[in-house]
């Protein structure tokens, strides 16, 4: 259950007023705001901070302890992640053994100095990636206080995501980086220790100022408060800047955000574009041979943008940073880290504004609509991967009658090997990298593409567009997204959930008799083979070669999609998921009919579809007559 809470807050003398309500449901949600500065070694790829942050619990509970989670203490030999990549039946080839081999000066910390509530001294244990805290005093409802926090680290080496020195050369990919305050709602508190998967974090707005050598270029999440200090691409037209002094401090600032990333290198390059309607796009590589190919990132970005915010929502942010750096893809908001170079070798312009899309459209699915990624990958994997299809052929004019037809051939292929594990399964827990994969990625997608074969591609499209309206800059949940959808289809959905995402029942229907009987009627008899219900589309193909649409609905449905078609249809009686078989006459010789195919349009993700169509030819109309 959520709550919903209009808190008077008084504060420094301040009154604060706190309301979130979405869609008339009772909600609320923790706040952060940051305030850090940062001083950069990168002779030793060290460094100190001051973090001062102020936290507003909205929630109905007294909190008597808060945590942390300190991703860096990861990239040490034998953490969690380090024997999670080793022994995994297939680990992932960027990490596999080598933090066990990592050296002292090459492993990655995070470590508390102090840390002070108000100006009492807190308690607090390291237990790996999470910081136990201790409150000196307790955190009553509709209040808030503030933590002091002095703390210091060091970059690992480039391994996964965060780190110096990746194979295309970028010095520091920050990501996780800082001491960051875990998430706390009606779950409670959310303390999954780092093995490489998933976050999940409060919103808040951050106030960052890093202090580095004069030489680097910083890029990152937010909006840089002094360009004309910094040049490098960043300062007005006209303004010539020239750094003094030994070192420089970039100010950021980003307001309604749940994390904070940067990179930085001597050599970064900046190339910016306008999204009409839109944000300042900025992109910044490392020129050369390479990245030849990033001159040509920002034409494709721009188109990305403009479709996707027509399709998914408005972008929530007046900037947006597509940053060389990191392992792979890894999205921030307001910010990705794209690596040019992989273990493969240097990406191609296809995987580049292929990965470039995807990342951008988490924007939308995590940056915006904030599931908690541990519990819902899916949601937030699937939607994005579901997102960039669709993006990718509207913007790249690849005319797919089906942009998701890939993940469908994939996902049927992985639910007929038997690994298949339940989408439910929390991100760190599948057994196999490819089970989440698969799962997240792909099953998640198709859930989406599935979705409008149940309720109708306008109710689909639209109620993601409601999604968007409603949970941007907020945490939904599973719930929250089914009542989204149920409310733009009048249908109920709660069945399809259940089965796709809490089990790994597959789909099968057939067609198991066709039959001439009395007059002009034609009986027909369709099974379910499978163990996962779905209301039929049952085309029937006449001679002539016109056709009619035999439509099925469930009866746990309790509604009906519209027609999509401009062919009649004819709706049945309800199918209840007890029955494995129905069998009902239609108005149609048996001696007109040519074919008969469950789902045409390959929209219901049906693991054996060879026996979806059913084909009659004179000798087989002939004996069924006679019969």
């Amino acid at each position: 259950m959520k709550y919903y809470f209009v808190k008077l807050i008084i504060t420094s003398g301040l009154l604060l007023f706190y309301a979130n309500n979405a869609e008339g449901h009772d909600y609320w949600q923790q706040r952060v705001v940051y305030d850090m500065n940062v001083n950069f070694d990168v002779k030793n790829h060290q460094f100190t901070g001051d973090q001062t942050l102020q936290y507003y619990n909205n929630s109905p509970d007294t909190l008597y302890n808060i945590y942390y989670h300190l991703y860096f203490n990861a990239f040490q030999p034998n953490s969690m992640m380090d024997v999670r990549s080793r022994t995994i039946a297939d680990p992932d080839g960027r990490v596999g053994s080598r933090i066990a081999g990592l050296q002292p000066d090459e492993i990655g910390y995070l470590k508390v100095d102090e840390l002070m509530q108000e100006d009492a001294q807190l308690s607090y244990e390291i237990s790996e990636t999470i910081l136990e805290v201790s409150l000196a005093e307790p955190l009553p409802p509709g209040t808030s206080t503030t933590f002091k926090m002095k703390f210091n680290g060091q970059v690992p080496v480039q391994i996964r995501r965060s780190g110096r020195d990746n194979l295309g050369g970028v010095d520091y990919s920050m990501a996780q980086w800082f001491p960051k305050l875990a998430e706390y709602d009606e779950m409670g508190w959310h303390t999954t220790p780092y093995v490489g998967r998933e976050f999940h974090a409060p919103w808040g707005d951050y106030d960052v100022k890093i202090t580095i050598d004069k030489d680097y270029v910083i890029a990152g999440t937010g909006i840089l408060q002094n360009p004309n200090e910094i040049g490098y691409g960043y300062e007005d037209e006209g303004v010539k800047v020239k750094r003094k002094g030994k070192n420089i401090t970039y100010h950021f600032k980003a307001q309604n955000v749940h994390d904070f990333v940067w990179a930085a290198d001597p050599d970064y390059t900046q190339l910016t574009a306008q999204v009409p309607n839109g944000p300042i796009l900025r992109f910044f590589y490392i020129p050369g041979e390479e990245t030849k190919l990033w001159e040509q990132l920002p034409a494709y970005t721009v188109k990305a943008f403009e479709y996707a915010q027509k399709k998914f929502g408005t972008y929530g942010w007046s900037q947006y940073s597509v940053i060389q750096g990191g392992d792979g893809g890894m999205e921030y908001p307001m910010a990705t880290l794209i690596a040019n170079k992989k273990l493969s070798g240097v990406r191609s312009l296809q995987s580049l504004i292929g990965v470039t899309l995807h990342e951008m459209m988490h924007s939308w699915y995590q940056g915006m609509m904030a599931t908690n990624e541990s519990f819902y990958p899916w949601m937030d994997e699937g939607y994005t991967s579901f997102a960039e299809s669709y993006t990718s052929n509207a913007i790249l004019d690849e005319n797919k009658e089906n942009p998701i037809a890939g993940s469908y051939r994939s996902y049927i292929n992985w639910a007929k090997s038997g690994k298949e594990e339940p989408i439910s399964t929390h991100a760190d827990h599948f057994t196999t990298n490819r089970a989440y994969s698969i799962g997240s990625y792909v099953k998640g997608a198709v859930s989406l593409e599935q979705l409008s074969y149940i309720i109708g591609t306008d109710a689909r499209d639209k109620g993601l567009l409601r999604y968007h309206q409603e949970w941007s800059f907020k945490h939904p949940d599973l719930n929250d997204f089914i009542r989204v959808m149920e409310k733009q289809s009048g249908i109920e959905l709660d069945w399809y959930y259940e089965y796709w995402v809490n089990t790994t029942k597959t789909i099968d229907y057939g067609i198991q008799a066709v039959v001439a009987e009395g007059g002009d009627q034609t009986k027909v008899t369709l099974e379910r083979i499978g163990l996962m219900p779905m209301p039929v589309d049952l085309y029937i193909t006449k001679k002539d070669g016109s056709q009619v649409i035999y439509y099925l609905p469930l009866t746990i449905m309790r509604g009906e999609k519209p027609n999509e078609t401009d062919l009649k249809r004819v709706t049945l009686a309800d199918w209840p998921w007890t029955h494995p078989t129905n069998s009902f006459s239609i108005d149609i010789p048996l001696s007109d009919i040519a074919t008969l195919e469950i789902d045409p349009k390959g929209r219901m993700a049906d693991i054996e579809r060879s026996n979806n169509r059913y084909e009659l030819d004179e000798v087989t109309i002939e004996e069924k007559e006679n019969k």
